[in-house]
Order: C-alpha cells, then sequence, then structure tokens
C-alpha cells in the first residue's frame, strides 16, 4: 500500500510530520490550508480510519501506526482547545 505523511502545524507553532497507510488522507485534507481543531480532527479521524480499515481489508488486521497517528491528532487536540492547524503539505 501506498504510505503518506502530512506536516502540519499547531496552534503554538509546533510542526509535526503525520504517518497513513494510505493515501485516503490527501482526500480530507488539502496543503497550503489552516483547519479549525474540531474539524482537523474529525477529518483526520475519518481518514485515518479509512486507511486503517483499507490495510485490515488486504492484510487481516489494521494498521496500529493509523491508531496511533490518530490517538495524537486527538491528544493535541483536546490540549489545545482552540485555534487552527495548518497543513504545510500532503507528501506523497
Amino acid at each position: 500500500m501506498p504510505e503518506m505523511h502530512v506536516r502540519l502545524r499547531w496552534p503554538d507553532g509546533t510542526r509535526e510530520r503525520v504517518y497513513s497507510p494510505s493515501l485516503v488522507l490527501a482526500e480530507h485534507l488539502d496543503a497550503g490550508t489552516a483547519y479549525p481543531l474540531e474539524d482537523f480532527a474529525r477529518r483526520s479521524r475519518e481518514a485515518l480510519t479509512e486507511a486503517s480499515e483499507r490495510v485490515r481489508a488486504k492484510y487481516g488486521f489494521p494498521c496500529s501506526r493509523a491508531a496511533a497517528s490518530l490517538a495524537g491528532i486527538e491528544a493535541r487536540v483536546r490540549r489545545y482547545g482552540e485555534g487552527d492547524v495548518l497543513v504545510e503539505a500532503v507528501e506523497t
């Protein structure tokens, strides 16, 4: 399966690179776009869940790295509470 990463800038300026086991993340997030935290979390949850299910369909088990990416995103969203996440780049 093709992997991809998304480079993010969080509300406090922290940068992070997030992994996805599938290109589906690019269908939910656009490079150069800032998303309100809750919208970003929702989009990420949908995309990473779908990516993990694609792994399950192909290999018989979900993707633990996709689950870890989602857990990290959700933890940061809770920590910040408000603000925007900028998707700096979508890397395939």
